[in-house]
């Protein structure tokens, strides 16, 4: 009687058979699998002639393990079975000793296949390192972030080519790929290095395709569009994010939504078109009392909330040339953003305070650029440092004690950096 191999593989992966099924429901969300496994099913699987798990049940169990069904032990008719990689012979090729040889290769194909494996666990562990990479951008700035985002390529890209999956766990990796590329793009913005933020945009958008993704393509194209503005593209920044908007019409809820509408909105000031990004920030307070219900949103649109949609007003407010209405606005959008956040809450403090210069409040834009300065000493974004030196030069022509000092600060602060 045949017996899998399914035990040995879920005790050396350190399941019980009760946490073996919390795991199992997890990957099925993960890879949205139409499969559940009860106790007594798992134990029949176990045992001596066990039976074919269904298709989806399938997808789950070689997308945790990182092997083919047959290698665990159960018998696979040849239309279910999924080969770990598909092979492909140019030029000519020798049959009849292939036929010869048949035997031969049936013995070997009944062992596991040599090499390292990627499978539930080396995926786990690279999804908690992506999820890294947010917090570290946040709390400090691009520069490590970046570092580790580039030996997370390599390192995915080491497992794609040096060892073996299912096709399950290819297409996740290839997604995360994508995912670190996306993000990637973001810190090489923050750096000023607008050539790899494109290219690495680009790659994610590629990858996106590829894998049908939907989520992550809008993700690319939502930042292709921030790119666009900055190199004062405003059609690119409009058509990126339009057709981000046509996928989400299909494949989002209210929070990705409510980010692409900031993103129209900043897309359409680009152009001077104050009358469409009025249109589009309304929408995105529409969207907002939506979007803090969702239970489920991406990760990269969690930050959208009242903070973003303020900050994104008083830029309105800004290119109307009306920068006395926009400071409420970038004022409640500083004190609105948690603790985590140090990179943008100083980003968004220098604004304020280039703001307030601009409004004529020139003792408390000195104040909240003094904060700005004593809170980054550790942080790396040269988006910040330009704010810096924008702000030094505009107070540099202002003949009081308090702008004379802070130009005297910045400039101490520059030289030190």
């Amino acid at each position: 009687m045949a017996r899998s191999n399914l035990a040995r593989l879920r005790r050396a992966s350190g399941h019980t058979q009760e946490s073996f099924l919390v795991d199992f429901a997890q990957w099925a969300q993960l890879i949205r699998a139409n499969a559940a496994v009860s106790v007594r099913q798992l134990r029949r699987w176990e045992g001596e002639d066990p039976p074919l798990p269904h298709p989806g049940q399938q997808d789950v169990l070689e997308a945790m393990f990182g092997i083919p069904l047959a290698e665990m032990g159960f018998t696979v008719p040849e239309h279910r079975c999924h080969p770990v990689a598909r092979l492909r012979h140019d030029g000519p090729v020798r049959r009849r000793e292939f036929i010869a040889d048949l035997g031969g290769l049936a013995a070997a194909a009944a062992l596991p296949a040599p090499g390292p494996r990627t499978g539930m666990d080396q995926v786990r562990g690279l999804r908690g390192r992506i999820d890294g990479l947010y917090r570290l951008d946040h709390a400090s700035g691009g520069l490590t972030a970046r570092q580790q985002a580039h030996e997370l390529l390599e390192q995915i890209g080491g497992r794609l080519t040096g060892s073996l999956c299912t096709e399950r766990v290819a297409v996740q990796l290839h997604a995360m790929l994508g995912e670190i590329h996306c993000h990637l793009g973001w810190l090489c913005h923050d750096a000023g290095r607008d050539s790899e933020a494109r290219s690495s945009v680009l790659e994610a958008l590629a990858a996106a395709r590829m894998t049908g993704d939907a989520q992550l393509e809008m993700r690319a194209l939502s930042t292709l569009s921030l790119l666009a503005v900055d190199r004062h593209l405003p059609w690119e920044a409009a058509s990126a994010v339009g057709a981000a908007q046509g996928l989400a019409s299909r494949h989002a809820g209210p929070g990705v939504r409510l980010v692409l509408s900031l993103r129209e909105a900043r897309a359409a000031l680009a152009a001077g078109d104050l009358t469409g990004s009025r249109r589009a920030l309304s929408g995105s307070i529409a969207l907002h009392d939506r979007a803090d219900q969702e239970p489920d949103a991406p990760r990269w649109v969690r930050f959208a909330g009242p903070v973003e949609i303020d900050y994104a007003t008083g830029t309105h407010y800004l290119q109307a040339g009306a920068p006395k209405a926009a400071v409420p606005f970038l004022r409640a959008a500083v004190d609105g953003l948690a603790a985590g956040y140090a990179r943008n809450t100083a980003l968004y403090r220098a604004r304020l305070a280039s703001v307030l210069l601009q409004a004529g409040e020139v003792e408390e834009a000195c104040a909240q650029m003094a904060t700005v300065v004593a809170k980054s000493d550790a942080l790396t974004s040269a988006r910040l440092s330009a704010r810096l030196a924008n702000f030094r030069q505009a107070a540099a022509s202002i003949d009081t004690a308090t702008a004379r000092d802070t130009v005297a600060l910045l400039e101490s602060t520059a030289e030190a950096g």
